[in-house]
């Protein structure tokens, strides 16, 4: 496991566009049709990483939560499924059943979406606002394997919360720690 961090997208940053397929359902996705009009969260994550097996649970209860209050989650993986077989598309979708993921997981095969966000690890998360300006980029809360703190999700909760109370969000941010994505 090589532990790496996630570049910073500058914020204000326009989320890039894309359009892949969504595991669960065999559809393509867009952002465009999935964006809210209060925000939106792009979550590189994949199957095999233990930082997103870490925040798995927690990260599915505050997707459902926030996804009450019109919020839109997407989660992104774009691991080289060729030599990181349990990141293929049939595994995602088992992940995501067995797991009761409340948001669509896609594939990005290409790795050009991961290059577009400028994603360097998993988990990495990235919030955009209504117009799809970045407002958060960085990390789910500070927990880690091995160093026993809760997991919380509070660094990504308190940016949605702002976002929520019509509050700036702010610009201390902590970049993602994880796995590399897979590059193929």
């Amino acid at each position: 496991m090589a532990t790496t961090s996630t570049m910073l997208l500058p914020l204000g940053t326009i989320a890039p566009d894309f359009k892949l397929i969504n595991t669960r359902d065999g559809k393509l996705i867009s952002l465009p049709e999935k964006k809210s009009q209060v925000a939106t969260v792009i979550m590189f994550i994949c199957n095999h990483c233990p930082y997103v097996k870490l925040i798995r649970n927690k990260m599915v209860e505050v997707a459902a939560q926030y996804q009450q209050q019109q919020l839109t989650f997407i989660a992104i993986s774009s691991n080289d499924a060729k030599n990181y077989p349990a990141d293929s598309p049939e595994q995602m979708r088992e992940e995501a059943e067995l797991y009761h993921y409340p948001f669509a997981y896609l594939y990005d095969e290409t790795q050009e979406v991961a290059k577009a966000y400028q994603a360097a690890c998993t988990p990495d998360f990235y919030v955009f606002d209504a117009d799809l300006a970045c407002v958060y980029r960085g990390r789910f809360d500070d927990a880690t394997p091995g160093n026993q703190k809760e997991v919380t999700g509070n660094e990504l909760c308190a940016a949605l919360d702002n976002i929520i109370a019509g509050k700036a969000v702010s610009a201390e941010q902590n970049p993602s720690i994880g796995c590399s994505i897979k590059w193929k």
